[in-house]
């Protein structure tokens, strides 16, 4: 079979996050700030395989489960099957201490609630069939047009009015040679949402020793249909500290973005990001420039390098001394810095995510890519293999 590749692996150590979760509590919370152990106690080994915990019934009933994988550092991801979303993640910080790097929320009912359904800001879910957005929801694949769901103006965004984000995904919890594992897979049927072809899903989360989340993506199908799968985690690095993100400083090797339209649609220009907002070849705070970008960042940017795994971006937070750095096969990353954020959410903790607490790097393919034929192909046919692989790596600056 053909290897159709686009990668997207996360490296994240999320040591003592949610250890509720672990204990079997259905509300699991933000726990205090807590030292990390030494390498060599017996606290810091991982164990044999991720252990689970319910995280309270979906709307229909379903329970849904939340996974808990550690490493032999003590750091944790935290992960349910609903929407195979990534709820915590704890990093050390530079004096040793472990924060939760993600927003997230304590139950699945808060994934679910009204508020969050109409904010719709997808936060740490795996996005699909198509992340980002398809202008008009339509494309046409050898002479045949097809709608999918609208739910972003007139535009579809992240797989329509019900994306890979609410569906509960069959989960496996394992182990192999570089950390715990989680597997789920999800059939995502012929015609769903207007997508042509039955599309066979399998995303991998291995939480690494070296304190990296790899996200791996497989998927076959029987039709022709684009494909681009990511995953929407949204990082703040200075565990609570700050309520927003913008004196992180962020580089991406990027000498071109993809310009949009007032509906952040694609024109089709790969403009330079040289003397602009947009450049961020050298490391520079997200608030140093945001003011002048209308709206705040969330844009894609075109990676330098578009095979084989390639730096994606680098993150600093002065404030905690953590880093964060992004790997990927694919060739581009959509930079969001949670502009539509309202503070209309309280997630772990009871913390209120307002205007730009949180910041996403989601590695995919271009926006609109069905539509624009001079960007590079989203189409997965019978008989190809879809596979992507991205990786987010923490470490330290003391």
């Amino acid at each position: 079979m053909m290897s159709f590749r686009r990668s997207g692996l996360l490296a994240v150590t999320l040591p003592g996050l949610l250890l509720l979760a672990s204990c079997g509590s259905n509300q699991p919370t933000e726990q205090p700030t807590t030292t990390a152990p030494a390498a060599d106690s017996t606290q810091t080994k991982a164990a044999a395989m991720p252990t689970s915990a319910s995280f309270g019934k979906a709307l229909d009933g379903t329970e849904i489960q939340l996974y808990t994988l550690t490493n032999k550092q003590g750091a944790q991801a935290t992960i349910t099957n609903y929407g195979g979303t990534l709820v915590g993640l704890l990093m050390p910080d530079r004096e040793g201490k472990m924060g939760d790097v993600v927003l997230g929320f304590n139950n699945v009912s808060d994934y679910q609630s009204p508020a969050f359904r109409k904010a719709n800001p997808y936060i740490g879910a795996l996005i699909g069939r198509y992340g980002n957005r398809i202008a008009k929801g339509k494309f046409t694949i050898d002479g045949k047009t097809y709608q999918v769901g609208v739910n972003n103006g007139p535009n579809s965004l992240h797989g329509g009015k019900v994306g890979y984000d609410q569906k509960i995904w069959e989960a496996t919890p394992g182990t192999s040679p570089e950390g715990q594992t989680l597997t789920l897979k999800y059939l995502s049927k012929d015609g769903e949402e207007g997508y042509p072809g039955n599309l066979q899903i399998t995303v991998v989360y291995t939480l690494t020793d070296n304190n990296a989340l790899r996200i791996a993506y497989t998927a076959t199908t029987d039709k022709a249909t684009p494909v681009n799968l990511t995953n929407h985690a949204y990082f703040n690095l200075s565990h609570g500290v700050s309520k927003d993100i913008l004196k992180h400083e962020v580089t991406l090797p990027a000498a071109r973005y993809t310009v949009v339209d007032a509906g952040l649609i694609p024109t089709g220009e790969l403009r330079p990001v040289k003397g602009t907002p947009f450049d961020f070849t050298t490391p520079h705070a997200i608030g140093e420039r945001i003011a002048q970008v209308p709206g705040g960042y969330d844009h894609n940017w075109v990676l330098n390098a578009e095979t084989g795994q390639h730096a994606a971006a680098t993150v600093y937070d002065p404030a905690s001394g953590r880093t964060l750095e992004v790997t990927t096969d694919q060739p581009g990353i959509q930079f969001y810095t949670g502009n539509f954020l309202d503070g209309s959410l309280k997630g772990k903790g009871g913390t209120v995510y307002g205007l730009h607490a949180g910041f996403c790097l989601e590695t995919q393919h271009f926006p609109d890519s069905p539509n624009e034929a001079k960007f590079p192909s989203t189409i997965l046919r019978p008989g190809e293999t879809y596979h992507t692989t991205s990786t987010y790596t923490f470490g330290v600056r003391k």
